[in-house]
């Protein structure tokens, strides 16, 4: 049975698999929410998606690209992250009362904003390693 209607609206971003890739990608999410006056929070998009970044630069082993997906939905948008390990990345459940990150540590916030401020996150394995995502709901004007 075909889809109602022409798929929706998407990009894919290759990205270095450096810090370099941080700031391009917080660009690229901005300069996408906002050309097309997309319906989710540019703001908290572009938050998340450095998060994302940052960790798959961190966490993940080699020098392969990062790709960063883009996807417009009728109920918000969605952001993926795919790099080149399976491994899964860490806990990204609903935080709990008692999930209150070490004042002191300099990391430790990045999945506690992704889990708090989207809503809907997870992994998924990929062909060539995995996709960490998140979904934010439309804006409410």
């Amino acid at each position: 049975m075909p889809p109602d209607g022409p798929p929706p609206p998407s990009w894919r971003i290759s990205l270095p698999h450096s810090a370099a890739a941080v700031p391009i990608a917080r660009a690229l999410i901005r300069s996408v929410l906002t050309d097309i006056d997309a319906p989710a929070d540019s703001d908290t998009a572009e938050l998340l998606t450095a998060e994302l970044v940052a960790n798959a630069v961190e966490h993940t082993p080699g020098d392969e690209p990062l790709e960063l997906v883009v996807e417009l939905l009728p109920a918000g948008c969605q952001v993926e992250v795919h790099d080149g390990d399976p491994a899964p990345p860490g806990d990204l459940s609903r935080p709990g009362p008692d999930d209150v990150p070490d004042p002191w540590q300099e990391h430790g916030r990045g999945l506690l904003l992704i889990r708090t401020l989207s809503s809907s996150c997870g992994h998924r394995p990929t062909g060539r390693g995995k996709a960490v995502w998140f979904r934010l709901p439309p804006v409410q004007l």
